[in-house]
C-alpha cells in the first residue's frame, strides 16, 4: 500500500504538470515495462536496431546500470561493462555502426546527443517507461506472457513498479516471451484481458535462440547434442525460458543463477569452477548470455588458462502471427513523420 501510493502520488504530479515532463520534436521511441525487469528489452531494442540501421543513423540511450561511470558517456568499441553497463556493451558490440550512449538522466542525454551527432534520426530510450521527466513520442510496452502486468501485483508482492493501470500511457504494447504455438484464440483471449484503448496496438513476439557461439570467437559455433552436459551461468532477471530452452538441446542442464546485472568477483569464478568440475564426466560446457558474456569479459585470460570451455546463447525476437509486418509498419510510419527523406 505504501509503495503504491508513493507511485500514484508520483504519477498524479506528472499527469497534472506539477512536475515536468519533456517532449522532443524528433522521433524518440522508449522501450519499457511495468515490471521489474525480466520482459526481453534488450532483444527487442536489437530487433528496433536491426530493423532502422539501414535506412537511419539509430542512438540507443540506456542508464547504463551497474556502471562505475557517472554523467553522459558515448561508448566506443574498447568500452567495458564497467564503462557503460552490460546492456549497452551488448549493444555495441553487436551493432558497431550504432550510437550507444549512457545517461542517468536522459532529458540532458538526448539533447547531448542531438547536438554532438546532428546525423542521428531516432533514439532509443532503453528502459525508460518510469522515467516520466521525458516523454517518448512513441512508447513501447513489453509484458511477459508468463507474468503479464494484467496478472501481477505491485512491489514487494509482485514484481510491478506501478500500478497496472498506467499502462495507458503506452502506444504500443507486445506480449513477451510467448510459446511459438500460441493459437488465434489464446491470442484474443490475453487482448481482451488487457483491454487496450483504441489508440494502442496489442503484439505478439517469442524468443529464437541461434546456435551457440564461442566466448573467444564469435565465429566458432557449437551444434547442440544430448551427449553434451551444460552448466548454465547468467545473471539475468528470468532464466527459466533459457532453461527449458537448454533442456530440450542437450543432456543435463546445470544452473548456477545470480541477480540481474551480477557483478562478476574472482569468488564467483572459482565457484563457478568449482561446480563446473562436479558436474559430472561426460562432455561438459559452459554457457551463458550475451549479457553475462559483456561482464565476464574482464575475465577472457581465467578462462583461457583454466581452459574452460565457454559459450555465449544469442537470443532474438520473432513476432508471431502477422504482427512482423505491422510491427515494423507502426515503427517506420512514426520516424518517417518526423523523416520525409530516409537514408537510401
Amino acid at each position: 500500500m505504501v509503495y503504491g501510493l508513493v507511485t500514484a502520488i508520483r504519477n498524479f504530479l506528472f499527469d497534472k504538470k506539477y512536475f515536468a515532463s519533456v517532449r522532443f520534436d524528433f522521433p524518440v521511441i522508449g522501450v519499457g515495462n511495468l515490471s521489474a525487469g525480466g520482459t526481453g528489452k534488450s532483444p527487442h531494442i536489437e530487433y528496433l536496431i536491426q530493423l532502422l540501421q539501414y535506412q537511419f543513423k539509430v542512438a540507443t540511450l540506456s542508464r547504463g546500470y551497474g556502471r562505475t561511470t557517472h554523467g553522459y558517456f558515448l561508448a566506443d568499441e574498447n568500452s567495458t561493462a564497467l564503462q557503460i553497463g552490460d546492456e549497452p556493451r551488448q549493444f555495441k558490440m553487436k551493432f558497431p555502426e550504432t550510437l550507444v550512449t549512457v545517461c542517468e538522466d536522459r532529458v540532458l542525454g538526448v539533447p547531448k546527443i542531438l547536438h554532438e551527432h546532428p546525423e542521428v534520426d531516432v533514439v532509443l530510450l532503453d528502459d525508460a517507461f518510469q522515467h516520466r521527466s521525458i516523454r517518448a513520442g512513441l512508447s513501447v510496452l513489453l509484458t511477459e506472457y508468463s507474468n503479464r502486468f494484467t496478472q501481477d501485483d505491485l512491489i514487494p508482492v509482485g514484481w510491478l513498479r506501478e500500478a497496472r493501470s498506467n499502462y495507458h500511457r503506452a502506444d504500443i504494447i507486445i506480449i513477451t516471451k510467448c510459446p511459438h504455438n500460441i493459437s488465434l484464440e489464446e491470442r484474443e483471449k490475453i487482448v481482451a484481458e488487457i483491454k487496450p484503448y483504441r489508440y494502442q496496438k496489442v503484439y505478439f513476439s517469442t524468443l529464437q535462440y541461434a546456435p551457440l557461439y564461442s566466448f573467444y570467437n564469435w565465429q566458432m559455433k557449437f551444434e547442440s547434442n544430448k551427449e553434451t552436459d551444460v552448466l548454465l551461468v547468467c545473471g539475468i532477471a528470468n532464466y527459466a525460458p533459457l532453461e527449458t530452452y537448454l533442456k530440450s538441446q542437450f543432456g543435463n542442464v546445470y544452473v548456477r543463477s545470480y541477480r540481474d546485472h551480477h557483478r562478476f568477483e574472482s569468488f564467483d569464478l572459482e565457484t563457478i569452477q568449482e561446480t563446473f568440475k562436479n558436474i559430472g564426466d561426460r562432455r561438459k560446457i559452459i554457457v551463458t548470455t550475451e549479457k553475462d558474456a559483456a561482464r565476464l569479459e574482464e575475465f577472457r585470460d581465467w578462462f583461457l588458462e583454466k581452459n574452460i570451455e565457454l559459450f555465449v546463447q544469442p537470443v532474438s525476437v520473432e513476432f508471431l502471427f502477422s504482427d512482423k509486418e505491422k510491427f515494423e509498419a507502426d515503427i517506420l510510419s512514426y520516424i518517417t513523420h518526423f523523416n520525409p527523406t530516409p537514408l537510401s
